[in-house]
């Protein structure tokens, strides 16, 4: 859509004017990477229940300095989730989200460039909380506003159904 089609544009503006794009001590922004996990049945989605943010949301974190974003969002996934089954759906991104932080102190509010890819878990393995998320859960995709979640979660629910199988 047009909206994807502006944030595609923003993002490869942002890396091609900012050196240091992929580095977290950009002050301005900086690229992030996640993960929209999804069991086999293309049902249900795992989410992380993140400590700062106390919202649930899709795996995934800081690149700290790697450009290769696809490692770094499966990286993020395996860190958050403890999931040895992990396995990249697609080798294409999956989505593209700018979205604002919040100024906390000793940072200034910023952007997040956030590159998405899709992945495959099992739904029978079991899940290991990392220091950053306080619970994991696999959500049905219908149960996704129940959970709180926002238009950025929910748009990558929408997209699930164009995952490869």
């Amino acid at each position: 859509g047009a909206r994807e089609a502006a944030m595609r544009a923003r993002l490869v503006a942002f890396v091609e004017a900012q050196p240091d794009a992929f580095e977290r001590s950009l002050a301005m922004g900086h690229v992030t990477a996640s993960a929209w996990i999804v069991d086999p049945a293309r049902t249900r989605a795992l989410l992380v229940h993140h400590r700062k943010l106390g919202k649930w949301l899709q795996p995934g974190g800081h690149a700290d300095g790697d450009p290769d974003v696809r490692a770094a969002a499966l990286r993020e996934a395996r860190e958050e989730s403890g999931l040895g089954s992990l396995r990249f759906a697609s080798e294409a991104i999956y989505d593209l989200d700018v979205h604002a932080i919040p100024a906390r102190p000793g940072e200034p509010a910023h952007e997040h460039f956030d590159v998405r890819f899709a992945f495959e878990a099992d739904p029978g393995e079991p899940l290991v909380t990392s220091a950053e998320s306080h619970a994991l859960a696999w959500v049905a995709l219908g149960d996704l506003p129940a959970y709180g979640a926002d238009e950025s979660v929910l748009r990558l629910a929408r997209k699930t159904a164009g995952i490869p199988g």
